[in-house]
């Protein structure tokens, strides 16, 4: 099936305060996100027309950006009313959000105080990130060969663009293989994430999940473990080493786009979707469907 290149869809695109065609919304070849990474953006999803955790986006949007040294130039409240201005405009109750903001052209060189900061959002329908029967089974990660970096040498809790180059890399190795996603490692050996979600274990009747202390702690992640918690489930996040991962029965990632997705494989080691894992499922379908 053919897919329609993203700059030749049709819509309208929020653009530094306005909506414009989706076709016009462009920048030029020498802005500095593109050459020098200085971007940050936010991956949202909308569930009968409302927009899950739109207002913590926008709070950590802001706050990426500012771990980038540089600010958005509009509230939380007017990136709030701008998602919701082009996902009604988009005519989409179901969508993905995605808001981006990065340093435009005025100076060309590592250092750039002065350019001027460029917002934008997008919204188009996706839907379930894995195909639905593949999900159900659980789907198979690679064990990815680059490493999320020491927080001392890179903003890791930022969502910035810049961070994903290592995601993308990971990912195409792991799907070169047959595999859906690859499982990353911190820069001392522990157990960190995947290249777009966060990863849990289940063995005992208890949940683990890595520290989130070197990668995005993702406002799906800490959905989970919210809704976890009202299950009166055990939650650890704790420091997890790769030789444990033999003695999990479950697991599971989750991520704006992945939502809550069973895992049945990574690289050696194998796992079972269970109750647990099936529960916190619908737990999350409920949690983001709008209720009157």
């Amino acid at each position: 099936m053919s897919v329609i290149p993203f700059d030749q869809r049709d819509g309208w695109i929020w653009y530094d305060g306005q909506l414009v065609p989706w076709k016009d919304a462009k920048l030029h070849v020498l802005s500095h996100g593109l050459h020098y990474g200085s971007c940050v953006f936010e991956g949202e999803r909308a569930y009968g027309g409302q927009i899950f955790k739109c207002t913590e986006h926008s709070e950590r949007f802001r706050k990426s950006a500012e771990l980038l040294d540089f600010e958005i130039p509009y509230s939380v409240a007017e990136i709030d009313a701008a998602k919701r201005l082009t996902l009604e405009k988009s005519g989409l109750t179901d969508a993905y959000v995605r808001p981006v903001a990065w340093r435009g052209s005025e100076m060309m060189g590592v250092a750039a105080q002065h350019n001027t900061i460029h917002v934008a959002v997008a919204v188009w329908e996706w839907p379930s990130y894995f195909d639905p029967a593949t999900k159900m089974k659980g789907i198979r990660l690679d064990m990815a060969e680059y490493r999320r970096p020491d927080p001392q040498t890179a903003p890791c809790h930022s969502k910035a663009a810049g961070l994903y180059m290592i995601c993308t890399i990971s990912k195409h190795k792991a799907e070169r293989k047959g595999y859906a996603d690859a499982l990353m490692l911190d820069w001392q050996g522990r157990v960190a994430e995947c290249t777009g979600a966060n990863v849990f274990f289940i063995k005992d009747g208890a949940i683990h999940t890595p520290l989130a202390d070197c990668f995005l702690d993702g406002l799906t992640r800490r959905t989970v473990i919210d809704l976890a918690k009202r299950r009166g489930f055990d939650i650890q996040e704790r420091r997890i080493m790769p030789d444990e991962l033999e003695s999990f029965n479950e697991c599971f990632i989750t991520g704006t786009a992945a939502e809550v997705t069973p895992v049945s494989e990574i690289g050696p080691w194998r796992f079972q979707p269970g109750n647990m894992t099936k529960v916190l499922m619908e737990d999350y379908a409920g949690e983001v469907t709008p209720h009157a």
